[in-house]
């Protein structure tokens, strides 16, 4: 157990000094592989929202006032425009005055309001203003929306307003001359805004205002001019998937080459013994990995005796990733950590940092033919 919380412990060191550029290190240094940035995500979003109606008429105001629904699914293509398919929904009402003086001209005039029911889908294109205007920011807490579209507006249920032009019908003047039963479907126009307030990269708080334009006939009045109904609605914009990912910039460490090392004044010495055998050792590792396997600790174990055996023996370490799987960017980083284990796992263990030379050669040199074999740090030790 000791020795896999070590190794884990110099893989998560590797990793972090891949990641970030520390400030201390003075036997190296660090080459800017990929700069931080974030990128935007095309994504679908959901919009769920409820509020009121005002439908321009000749009533008082509260008198023209609904309950309204919508429900929307869109696809942003890009921090500024986006494309949502909507169904706005319930009820609007209109009203007619002098209703009962046409009745019987004793009666003192008043104003008759009356409801009728809809179904409007439609399509609007969007326009992110604030990321037009001051740049895409996915952190940003408002937003702003603007929109333009139209579609089908579907009504039915007339029948309080047929009811007053059944008490009209044998005048001539009276204004309920585009009344209409059964359903009508009438082409609309829209435009309006959204105020996006984020709570979270999933989720938004949205208050929407839109005015709709439509046909004369549908407030059942004629008046000359097209029929306009605006719709109040608060509701909640939940995006579907990542809207954007962001990209830690990634250092590649590059260490010095060892500094010479004085020689030593000849002395005579009576003839030396014979120079041990060089040794070397394979180190394999695990595609896109840089942390040292239990299998591979026998293998270290070798090579660990013999620099304890020839204390003057030196080890070339040399990592090497294969060229089969990866970028050049992720080679030449994953040979430089495989590199980095063997030499931690020495220098922890009693060897001297300067009986060691660590090199990485990405995947530029492939000692060996399969691509499993070339996931490997080779050491070649030999008593100098």
């Amino acid at each position: 157990m000791k020795k896999i919380l070590l190794t884990m412990l110099v893989f998560v060191s590797a990793t972090l000094g891949m990641q970030a550029q520390p400030q201390d290190r003075t036997d190296g240094e660090y080459r800017l592989v990929t700069a931080e940035r974030t990128e935007f995500n095309r994504h679908w979003f959901l919009q769920l929202q409820g509020g009121a109606q005002y439908t321009l008429g000749e009533a008082k105001f509260d008198k023209l006032i609904s309950p309204n629904v919508q429900l929307g699914i869109g696809y942003q293509f890009s921090p500024v425009i986006g494309v949502r398919l909507q169904a706005n929904a319930w009820q609007s009402k209109g009203g007619w005055p002098g209703y009962e003086q046409a009745r019987d001209p004793q009666y003192t005039p008043y104003i008759k309001d009356y409801k009728y029911k809809y179904v409007a889908p439609g399509i609007d294109v969007m326009f992110n203003l604030s990321n037009l205007i001051c740049g895409w920011n996915p952190k940003r807490f408002f937003n702003v929306t603007a929109f333009l579209g139209g579609g089908a507006n579907i009504a039915f249920d007339n029948d309080e307003a047929n009811e007053i032009g059944s008490h009209l019908k044998n005048l001539d003047d009276y204004e309920l001359q585009y009344l209409w039963d059964g359903t009508k479907v009438r082409p609309f126009g829209r435009a309006g805004l959204d105020l996006d307030f984020r709570v979270s990269d999933a989720v938004s708080i949205v208050v929407e205002g839109n005015a709709n334009i439509i046909d004369d006939h549908y407030n059942s009045k004629k008046a000359g001019n097209p029929d306009w109904y605006f719709n109040a609605l608060l509701g909640l914009k939940i995006n579907l998937g990542k809207t954007y990912k962001h990209y830690d910039a990634v250092y590649e460490f590059i260490p010095f080459p060892p500094k010479p090392q004085p020689k030593p004044e000849p002395k005579p010495e009576p003839k030396p013994a014979p120079k041990a055998k060089p040794l070397t050792v394979n180190v394999f590792f695990t595609i896109n990995r840089t942390e040292i396997r239990d299998s591979e600790i026998p293998a270290l174990t070798e090579l660990l005796d013999y620099m304890n055996q020839y204390p003057k023996s030196v080890v070339e370490i040399t990592g090497y990733a294969d060229k089969d799987t990866g970028t050049t960017i992720i080679n030449d980083r994953l040979s430089v950590g495989r590199a980095a284990a063997v030499k931690a796992y020495l220098t922890e263990r009693g060897i001297a940092e300067d009986r060691i030379i660590a090199d990485a050669k990405g995947d530029t040199v492939q000692p060996y033919e399969t691509p499993e074999e070339n996931r490997v740090t080779v050491c070649f030790a030999e008593e100098k």
